[in-house]
């Protein structure tokens, strides 16, 4: 009998316990899910040569897009990456499209002038803001990085620009 009375609580204390180990996995989980990704010490050159650092972006909501003038989503995507930034570019919103390392310049630089796009195009030559960045490989890939520099969401493919538009309105009013 008295084993039996022991019984009960010592099963409940297990099943307690069970259900703390659960609870910090699933803490724990969630926490490396939702972890913001700081933006790395980078350094943009645009078209003019003009460098822009991770620095400089401080303090304004930034959308980088890894894009190739190959990349047929990447090119269907550009009017709406235009709209978006002349929506919101004069309540702080800064967009900088970086060519990928195997688009040739002069393509790049054609592509910006028959569309005359109005934001930064930075050219990455060797590849080293896509490694930067968590080695980007497909385009397009758009990140949004908050004004405090952490990289707040992250689309691969075209974005979902009313969700996108959404964000950004939230981002640019904290």
């Amino acid at each position: 009998m008295q084993d039996n009375q022991n019984a009960a609580p010592r099963k409940r204390g297990s099943l307690v316990i069970l259900l703390l180990v659960v609870a910090v996995i699933a803490m724990l989980g969630y926490a490396a899910m939702t972890k913001k990704e700081n933006m790395p010490d980078v350094t943009f050159t645009d078209l003019q040569g003009n460098k822009i650092t991770s620095q400089d972006l401080r303090g304004k909501v930034t959308i980088l897009n890894f894009w190739a003038t190959s990349c047929v989503t990447c090119v269907k995507e550009m009017p709406d990456l235009v709209a978006t930034y002349n929506k919101f570019n004069a309540q702080g919103l800064e967009l900088i499209a970086v060519a990928m390392s195997y688009d040739p310049p002069n393509y790049v630089l054609n592509f910006v002038e028959t569309r005359q796009l109005p934001f930064t195009i930075s050219l990455d030559p060797k590849g080293k803001l896509a490694q930067a960045f968590g080695d980007i490989k497909l385009t397009p890939t758009t990140l949004v990085v908050d004004k405090q520099g952490q990289v707040i969401a992250r689309y691969v493919g075209e974005p979902d620009f009313a969700a996108l538009h959404r964000l950004l309105e939230k981002a640019l009013a904290a």
